[in-house]
This record gives structure tokens, sequence and C-alpha cells, in this order.
């Protein structure tokens, strides 16, 4: 496994050397391929960001001749479909993503600058959550995981999603990372409510629960929670052990009703920090291209086949990486 040492930016030479010799367009995945003159596609030459924008092509080949000519510091797509992609009009719908990026993990255990393996292994955890829930709850299953280079994109093309607009995909951030406290501390009932043709399943309480029971789970001494003073972390971080065999009500009463309660509502609040809910609700959003190069880190924007065993530092270090150990 490579150490995270060895993953600093790409040099000019090194990105020319990805995507002449290693990269292939066969990496990029089916439901980009197949919907490609559908989307609208940017590039960063320079590490500046993605100022080269709107463009557009007719074939996989053509895509596959820009990279292997140009070899971008950084390649997005968009998760947009349009029917004139160029100038991104007439809008038909969007992929449903979450950004889940370790560097901004409101809870972490480490205490890097950066990304690590620490953090990196907690966004994967974060995604594994998620993606039961939208599974379970949602009945949601075109559902692709990319490895972004730092950390993880869900990209979901149900047709039950793809059409909803931003206040819809708001609400099933929300649902999905545990933001709102259910009324009466867990006891909602089973109930649907329908956003416009999708529908949201209310078993919320228990992906609350686990959702609160996670960061709970993940806290440290010098995490900083709104409303919640040293002491009460401290006691929070004391009698924890209790939610691991789900023994809320223990736990509820070592805290106190109303200590309990500031605790609950800080992190759900917190929770909306888990995904970045602002390129989940934009529409027209782009993301980096599943097998370019996130040149910042030198590691491959990677299409994740097992979320479980995913490793990214055995499954997305280019070859250069490794003979800069020699």
């Amino acid at each position: 496994m490579v150490k995270i040492e060895y993953l600093t930016p790409a040099s000019p030479e090194e990105r020319k050397r990805y995507y002449r010799e290693e990269w292939d367009i066969k990496q990029v995945p089916d439901y980009i391929t197949h919907s490609i003159q559908e989307r609208e596609f940017g590039f960063d030459h320079v590490g500046r960001g993605p100022n080269d924008r709107y463009k557009v092509f007719r074939t996989p080949d053509l895509l596959k001749r820009f990279l292997k000519v140009r070899t971008p510091f950084a390649a997005y797509c968009s998760v947009a479909f349009y029917d004139k992609p160029r100038r991104r009009d007439r809008w038909t719908k969007a992929e449903l993503v979450f950004d889940v990026d370790a560097k901004d993990i409101p809870i972490r255990t480490c205490e890097c600058e950066g990304v690590c393996e620490i953090c990196l292994n907690e966004a994967r955890e974060i995604v594994c959550g998620i993606l039961d829930t939208l599974k379970a709850d949602l009945g949601l299953n075109n559902i692709h995981v990319v490895y972004s280079g730092r950390g993880y994109h869900i990209r979901v093309l149900d047709n039950d999603v793809m059409g909803v607009n931003s206040d819809v995909r708001s609400q099933i951030v929300k649902y999905l990372v545990g933001a709102d406290v259910p009324e009466n501390e867990y006891s909602l009932d089973y109930e649907k409510v329908s956003y416009e043709h999708f529908v949201i399943p209310f078993g919320y309480p228990n992906v609350f629960t686990k959702r609160i029971k996670y960061s709970i789970l993940h806290l440290n001494e010098h995490t900083e929670l709104d409303g919640v003073n040293k002491k009460l972390l401290n006691d929070v971080l004391k009698n924890r052990h209790l939610i691991e065999d789900d023994n809320w009500g223990l736990f509820k009463n070592k805290l106190g009703p109303l200590r309990y309660k500031k605790v609950v509502n800080s992190i759900a609040s917190l929770n909306m920090s888990l995904v970045d809910a602002k390129v989940s609700i934009d529409l027209k959003r782009i993301l980096r291209l599943p097998s370019s190069l996130h040149s910042m880190v030198s590691m491959k924007c990677t299409e994740v086949k097992n979320i479980e065993t995913f490793d990214p530092f055995k499954e997305a270090v280019p070859k250069f990486v490794y003979e800069r150990k020699e």
C-alpha cells in the first residue's frame, strides 16, 4: 500500500504519462459514455478550477482524443442531462448525487490537516450507511459510487429521482444524514410523504438513531459542538459505551433529559455536514470524471465496485506514484 506522503501533486510530465500510457476510455463508466452527447464537460488545465467549460463530445472516442492530447490537471462531467449541453440549455434531468469529502467530515477521529487513511476510512463508513438507507428505505437501486481522490461521490440514476427539483433533493439529504430531530424523540409513526411523485417513507426514527449513534461514537475530547460545554462533552464520552448496545434510556438518564436533548440537537445540526448539501441540490453540477486524475493528490478518480472492501491506496494510485518511492 502506498503511503500518504507519496501522494504529492502530479507534475505536467506525470499527467502526460497517466493519460497517454495508463488511462483508457473503457475506464469511463457506461452510464456516462452512453449519455455522452447529453452531458457538459469541463476541464482545469492549470490547477485553478474548471474554467474550460461547456465542452461537448459526440462520441467517447472524441473524449479520448481530447484527454490524451490535452492531459488536463482535472476533468469534470455534468450530472445533468441537456438537449443542448453546449449552452446548458433545455435541462431534462440530473443524477441525484452525494459528495462525502474526507477532509470535510464534521467529526473525525484523526487530527490530520488534509486526508489520511483514518478519515478516508471514516468517509467510506458514512457512504456505506447512506447506501443502506438509499436502498432499504427509499427503494433506489441504480446507484454508483466513485472514489473522487479525497472522498466519495454517490451517484443515483433511478428515474424516480432524476427529475425531482432542488427542494426534494434537500429533503432527501436531511433524511439520509439524520439532520432533523424526530418529534417525541424517535416516536414518529411510519408514514409516507410524497414530493412530486417521489415518495419518502418515514421509517426515519431508525435512520436518525443510526446517524446520531455513529457521530457520538466518533466524538473525541477536541470535538466542538454548539451548545455543548466541555463538562457535557466529557460526560458523553464517559457514558457512550451504553449506546454501543443501544441502551439509549440509560444513556439519557446518565446525562439528564435536558443535557441529552442539547447533545442530540447539536449532533443533528452537525450531521448536515456529513455530505456537501450544495452538491446534492445543484441541478447543473459538474463532478470529477471517473477514471480521470486528481492531480492535486496524484490519485485516480475511480469507480468503486465493492465499497466494503475498497482500498484507495491500492486501487486508486497511478503507476507513476510507485516510481516516486525509488
